[in-house]
């Protein structure tokens, strides 16, 4: 079988995860993988998966190998697979326009962007370079609050003919006029927001959605996050947050029993803590009551690696795409977007989503049994 060709826009801790993760398990086999949903996904293996394009702008990066520019700084995610072979691409300068927060230039330079002296590409130009790769699936690691971005990109991707994987939480798959543009031209989207293998979202919609199945009245939760990484550093603009925290509290919302009170819930990216580097921590606390209209509290500490937690999810979403490109199928993969990412078009179970998944996986069409899906709708 032929591989799967991507374009990375963004080429920070979460791809550098995603890489050292397609050479890490080259020459592993089902039976020593750990760490993967998927082995074999339609019969594509991870090591199929190779960058053919990649776009940044970062003058630390901009020029270099992908092998090169995928350890440079400011990225700090763990290094597993610490000699990635050259690729053979180079990282190409990217736009800018609104993917830079003005306040990380004031930030040493360990631990942010620097832009490069490069001229800006125009959009006939990255479109030119992303064909000449041969590229089929885009990944968006663009910064939380690309909005301006975020389109760009997407608007290369519909006219240079490649799916997406939006990672990030500037609404693309759920937004109807570009889930539009994508089935109009038969290319298959997924987004949006990815939702880490098991990090803070995925665990507190399992425990939400214990409470409700369990008979348990939540009333009040939070969850808190802090981090070290670019990402927490260019949040701490809460103007660049509004998406994030609609995201990952629709995430939450959506299998609460009943919808909780604006004031009683509280999901959000919290602060920077640079020697955290790319570990994450997570903190959940639930209220509720049980039997007997007895109170009761759960508290959760999380620590994981953010960006490979992101990788374990990506690398299905693009093997995903390729199925859905090799069947013609355009427009929101809805059963893939539900189970990878926090705000999808159709907000569902996890249960549900993995059995839709799968089902796509086998077959092509996400099919389950009437009434079983609690579907709601993410606007």
């Amino acid at each position: 079988m032929a591989g799967i060709k991507i374009v990375v826009v963004g080429v920070g801790n979460c791809a550098s995860s995603l890489i050292q993760g397609l050479h890490y398990y080259k020459d592993q086999g089902a039976d020593t993988a750990i760490g993967l949903m998927h082995w074999d996904l339609g019969g594509y293996k991870p090591s199929d998966i190779e960058v053919a394009a990649a776009f940044d702008i970062d003058r630390r990066k901009v020029g270099l190998d992908v092998s090169e520019a995928m350890f440079a700084p400011p990225n700090c995610t763990t290094v597993f697979f610490p000699h990635v072979p050259k690729s053979g691409v180079t990282v190409h300068m990217g736009r800018v326009l609104d993917g830079l927060s003005d306040h990380m230039r004031d930030y040493d330079e360990r631990h942010t962007f620097v832009p490069a002296d490069s001229p800006e590409p125009s959009r006939a130009e990255v479109v030119d370079l992303i064909r000449e790769s041969g590229a089929e699936v885009m990944l968006n690691y663009l910064p939380v609050g690309s909005e301006e971005a975020t389109r760009f990109y997407m608007g290369c991707a519909l006219e240079a003919g490649v799916a997406v994987v939006n990672c990030i939480p500037v609404f693309v798959a759920s937004d109807p006029v570009w889930a539009r543009r994508f089935e109009d031209k038969r290319l298959p989207l997924i987004g949006d927001d990815v939702k880490s293998q098991l990090g803070a979202t995925i665990t507190h919609r399992i425990l939400t959605d214990l409470f409700r199945k369990r008979g348990v009245k939540l009333e009040r939760t939070y969850q808190l996050n802090t981090g070290g990484n670019t990402d927490f550093l260019n949040m701490l603009n809460r103007g660049r947050l509004q998406s994030k925290k609609k995201s990952k509290t629709e995430a939450v919302q959506s299998v609460t029993a009943e919808q909780l009170d604006e004031e009683n819930i509280h999901i959000g990216p919290s602060d920077y803590v640079a020697w955290q580097k790319d570990n994450k921590v997570c903190f959940i606390r639930m209220e509720g009551r049980l039997f007997g209209d007895v109170p009761m509290n759960l508290e959760l500490r999380l620590s994981v690696e953010d960006s490979p937690n992101s990788a374990g999810v990506t690398i299905d979403a693009v093997r995903c795409c390729k199925l859905a490109l090799e069947r013609g199928q355009g427009g929101v993969l809805h059963g893939p977007s539900s189970y990878f990412m926090k705000r999808p078009p159709r907000q569902q179970d996890d249960g549900e989503a993995y059995h839709q998944t799968e089902a796509f996986i086998q077959e092509g069409v996400a099919k389950a049994p009437a009434g079983a899906l609690r579907i709601l709708a993410a606007d």
